[in-house]
This record gives structure tokens, sequence and C-alpha cells, in this order.
């Protein structure tokens, strides 16, 4: 079994920050791509940030790039996402994924393994 478990959503004002985390347990995270979606009230999931299984390369939507940041700590199975200069727009349901390859390029497709899902509001 796969587990993905997210934490650190939350309510911010517009220009704040917040850092998701997304805890993975059973077979998976060390050798896997890692990443992150959203979806917005109204709107398909998209794509936001992924990362190769190693952190070597990173890969990043247009929308967020130069205000998110995505890492991940292989000895904790724990990935992060660091928000910076939040957007009204930057509101939605934030997933952390998991491909079974170790490149991240895939997760730009989509995923094998999602997790449930963290709540970010920014107020504008």
């Amino acid at each position: 079994q796969v587990q993905l478990v997210e934490s650190g959503g939350g309510l911010v004002q517009a220009g704040g920050s917040l850092r998701l985390s997304c805890i993975a347990s059973g077979r998976i995270f060390s050798s896997n791509a890692m990443g992150w979606f959203r979806q917005a009230p109204g709107k398909e999931r998209e794509f936001v940030a992924a990362i190769d299984w190693n952190g070597s390369t990173t890969y990043y939507a247009d929308s967020v790039k130069g205000r998110f940041t995505i890492s991940r700590d292989n000895a904790k199975n724990t990935m992060y996402l660091q928000m910076n200069s939040l957007k009204f727009e930057d509101t939605a349901v934030y997933y952390c994924v998991a491909d079974r390859s170790p490149n991240g390029r895939r997760l730009l497709e989509g995923a094998a393994y999602w997790g449930q899902g963290t709540q970010v509001t920014v107020s504008s």
C-alpha cells in the first residue's frame, strides 16, 4: 500500500507564505518521482511542481515559477512545497502525488498515486 499524507495548508493573506509537507509510506519514496497538483473550485486539477527521485531536477508550472520551491528529504520520506508571494489565484486544494518512475517529467502528464489533499486559501 502507498500512502501520501499532506499537511501545512491553511489561510494566508496575499503576499504571504506557506510550506506544505507530504509524508510517504509504503513501498515508495526514495526511488520515485514526487510532485504537487492543485484543484481550484470549478476548475480541473493542474500540475504545480515535480521533483526527480534524487532531487536533482525540478519542474514547475509557469504560474508558480519563481514563487514556489519543491524539495525532498529522502531520509525522512518527506517532500515539501515552499510557497512564497502567494496570490488569490493560488487558492486550491493541493495534492501530493507520486509516480512509479524516478523521472519527475512523467508527472507533468499525471500521477500514479495521490494523497487526500490539503486546502490552501489565500485572502486578497
